[in-house]
This record gives structure tokens, C-alpha cells and sequence, in this order.
């Protein structure tokens, strides 16, 4: 089990993490925000007529509690938690969409801010319209705005659409014109929500190139991200919160590492190895040994549901939850090179199916497919699959990939060509690897390290 947060993270351990000598750009000091929760409606009217007597009719509740940091002109501030924690409460606070209850927020520069998705946009008005709204909100003439529109179109890349009201966008479409414009104003200082999970896996490689533009640029970016990849490939500092309180801050590795062994604390399952994890590393695939229908239904309760950036298939087969687990059976997105990764999915028929082909795709973050594999290609066959029934596959692979950030694209192919698909799901889950404790693959090159061994033989008798 994870301590109780940190009240107050003491001041020389804040300094510790901001400890070079640049201009501060954004200062948080004792930060709170609180809301009045109510049982019933009435009860806010009377706190708003009666409030003078000394009467309270709800409950306080502390979003963020005495939070203070510093950013720095140049830094990079990632900062993590679980959802509720506070991370988007405490951005609009800085961003000055909200105002704090207690403590002081100073912002010094030109801020844009990617908070909300569409956060911003006039709906009625269109793509180019929204951009010189924005543009005229953050500060450039129509002429400056003109200069960079061309650039902000481009970024962009929704076509037509442009010229389109935005209520007609899709999502993806929104945060792509919305980043577009925040990132090519040009600002001292960019704040980014998690709207950016919204788009594809291009367009999010697309805005981490941008992200490190701006950083170059000496551009001061705070932003929130449950992927622990990039913030550690990213950020020169990190913060986690927990129930609105800093837990951790500093280096954004023992952040990263403090944060997973949160969510591993809060995902798992009774100190038990379950008979699906192999038992040795040359088991390369493992499939359920009883189908049981109730059994995988409630297996399917621990696992993250299905979230995929696209989706595509008939549908007969549809996969409803997914998990990554180490070799010890804990539920993990933190991998060592040369780590075996256990990638469990359930997936459930809609229809009564004679026969089907799981697979899984590991990727980098350029979208390039380094690993694939289905239960065809490794001689394991499946069963015909009744109406309704859940049915649970377990692939182990080991990770011979240089460190990075990686995701995993899972797909149900109809025949063994694999060119049409009950269900194709990109980028399910995601996960990281760092480097080895003996092995030093990030010196050579390539994403890709199988064992390779070396001989030397002198010339010399």
C-alpha cells in the first residue's frame, strides 16, 4: 500500500528540483481550491441566502491543497497522478481560468494553454475564423496572425474543413486545429491538458516533434500525461499529485517510478500468480486452458477496458479489455530491456464463429510495426466460439527493443491471410523500456537488439 501524501513537501526538497539559476516563469505557492459539494439543489440556495447567519448547507471539498512549484524558462514539467487528483484544476489555476481559494499563482509571459477539448473555439465559427479568434485572444495582430496561419493550416491537416464550422469537427479534428494554434503562436509558456490522447499515434508523435521544437526554442512547457514514456522522455521535471496534494516531485524517473507503483498498488490482485503467466521464458504464447465464460468475465473486471485511437472490423468478435503484466504477474507498463512482457486480452463473440486468428502489433513511436504475431503463426489453434462466450489469450514476448516508448495495436483476423478483421484496435496500451542492468543496448543502434556476442583474436603469438 501506497503512504499518505505528502501534506507538504518541504521547502528545500522543492528547491532541490528547481535548483538552476533561470528566470522563474511560473510560481505556485501554497495553492488551494476548494468547492462546496451539496446533497440537494435546494441546499446551494439556501448556503446563498442564509450563508450571513453562519449556516452551512454542504461540505467542503479540496481539489488542490497547498500545492507550490516553480517552472523555469526553458523547463519542461510533466505532471502525473490518477484522475481526481487534481492535475486539470491546478492547470486552469495557472492557465487563470480558475481562481484559487487560497495561496498566490504568477505567471510571467505570454501563456497559451490547451486545456479542454475546444476549450476556446466558437463552434458557429469556422476553422480559419477560430484560428484569429485565438490568435487575437493570445495576443497577435490580424498581420502576425496572417504570417503564421499558412504554418498553423498545415500542422493541422484537416483539408477543407478549415473553412467548415468547427461544431462539424470531429474530436480528433478539435484538438489537432486547437494544438495547431497554441504551439504556433509562439508563446513563452505552453500548458497542455490531456487533450492530446485524443488524436491519432501520428499526430501525437507529430506534437512530441513540436514539443521538442518548442523546447529548443526555449519555450517553458507544463503539461499532463498518464504516458510515464513521455514524461520521462520529455520533462526536466515531474509532480505527482495525489488527492490534490504534491506526493512526489524532482526527477522525473523516481516520479515515474513512484507514480507506477501507485497504479500498480491500486490495480492489483490478491499476492497470487496466475496460472496464465509462463512459467519460463521459452513459452512464447499461452492460451487459457478452461474456458469458463463466468471466470473470464470476471478477469475482464481487472483489466483496462478498450480505448483504442481506431477501430475497425465486422464487429463478430469484439475484444472488451486488455493488460500488461511483468514475469512476476504484476500489472506493469515499466519494462528493463530483455523483459518479458505478458499482454493479456479478452475478447467476446457477438456471433457463434467457426474460427478466428488473435494477434498483437508492438510499435514505436514513429507508428513503425516492429513485432507481430498471431495464434495462426505460432501453430496455437482456436475453437469455435459460441454467442456471448468470453474467451481469454495470453501473449508473452520478450523485449529486445532499445529503450523507448512503445504501444500495442490488437487485432482478430477472419482467416489466416490477416487482411480482414472481427476487430482491429490501435494503440490499446502503451508501455516503456528502459535500459538494462547489464546489457548496454542504447550504445549501438537500431531499435531492435537481438543477443549479439563478440570475439577478439590478436595477432600477436
Amino acid at each position: 500500500m501506497i503512504a499518505e501524501p505528502i501534506m507538504a513537501l518541504g521547502e528545500q526538497a522543492l528547491a532541490q528540483a528547481t535548483s538552476n539559476d533561470s528566470e522563474v516563469v511560473i510560481s505556485a505557492r501554497n495553492v488551494s481550491k476548494m468547492y462546496r459539494i451539496y446533497d440537494k439543489p435546494q441546499d446551494r440556495l439556501k448556503q446563498m441566502l442564509f450563508w450571513r447567519f453562519g449556516k452551512s448547507y454542504g461540505h467542503e471539498f479540496w481539489a488542490v491543497r497547498n500545492v507550490s512549484f516553480e517552472v523555469r524558462k526553458g523547463e519542461t514539467v510533466g505532471i502525473v497522478g490518477r484522475n481526481g487528483s487534481g492535475k486539470s484544476t491546478l492547470l486552469q489555476m495557472i492557465a487563470g481560468t480558475l481562481a484559487p481559494t487560497e495561496g498566490d499563482v504568477q505567471v510571467r509571459g505570454r501563456i497559451a494553454a490547451l486545456l479542454e477539448l475546444g476549450s476556446g473555439f466558437n463552434p458557429e465559427f469556422t476553422g480559419r475564423e477560430n484560428v484569429y479568434l485565438n490568435g487575437a485572444i493570445l495576443g497577435l495582430t490580424p498581420a502576425e496572425i496572417d504570417a503564421i496561419y499558412d504554418d498553423i493550416v498545415a500542422f493541422a491537416d484537416i483539408g477543407e474543413f478549415i473553412n467548415q464550422p468547427v461544431k462539424v469537427y470531429s474530436s480528433g479534428m478539435v484538438v489537432r486545429l486547437a494544438f495547431a494554434v497554441q504551439a504556433q503562436v509562439s508563446p513563452d509558456i505552453l500548458i497542455v491538458d490531456e487533450a492530446l490522447a485524443v488524436g491519432d499515434f501520428a499526430f501525437q508523435h507529430k506534437c512530441m516533434s513540436k514539443l521538442k521544437s518548442l523546447q529548443q526554442q526555449g519555450v517553458s512547457i507544463l503539461f499532463v500525461s498518464h504516458d510515464i514514456g513521455s514524461i520521462k522522455a520529455h520533462c526536466s521535471k515531474a509532480i505527482m499529485l495525489e488527492h490534490g496534494h504534491v506526493y512526489s516531485a524532482g526527477d522525473p524517473d523516481e516520479v515515474c517510478v513512484t507514480y507506477l507503483h501507485s497504479m500498480i498498488d491500486q490495480h492489483r490482485q490478491k499476492p497470487s500468480i496466475d496460472e496464465t503467466i509462463p512459467s519460463s521464458i521459452d513459452t512464447e504464447l499461452t492460451a487459457i486452458n478452461a474456458i469458463n465464460s463466468e471466470k473470464q468475465a470476471n478477469d475482464l473486471e481487472q483489466m483496462m477496458p478498450i480505448n483504442a485511437s481506431t477501430r475497425e472490423g465486422t464487429g463478430d468478435i469484439r475484444y472488451q479489455g486488455i493488460q500488461i503484466r511483468n514475469i512476476h504477474g504484476e500489472v506493469t507498463s515499466l519494462f528493463r530491456f530483455g523483459d518479458w512482457a505478458v499482454i493479456e486480452v479478452i475478447m467476446r463473440a457477438e456471433k457463434d464463429v467457426a474460427s478466428c486468428y488473435p494477434g498483437f502489433l508492438i510499435k514505436d513511436l514513429y507508428g513503425n510495426y516492429l513485432t507481430g504475431m498471431t495464434t495462426w503463426a505460432l501453430g496455437q489453434p482456436m475453437p469455435p466460439l459460441m454467442k456471448g462466450e468470453y474467451f481469454k489469450v495470453v501473449f508473452s514476448v520478450q523485449l529486445l527493443y532499445r529503450k523507448g516508448n512503445y504501444s500495442i495495436l490488437i487485432n482478430n483476423c477472419i482467416d489466416t491471410i490477416g487482411t480482414d478483421f472481427y476487430d482491429w484496435c490501435d494503440n490499446v496500451a502503451q508501455f516503456t523500456i528502459l535500459e538494462g542492468d547489464a546489457l548496454k543496448p542504447e550504445y549501438g543502434y537500431g531499435l531492435f537488439c537481438p543477443p549479439i556476442r563478440v570475439q577478439l583474436y590478436s595477432g600477436k603469438n
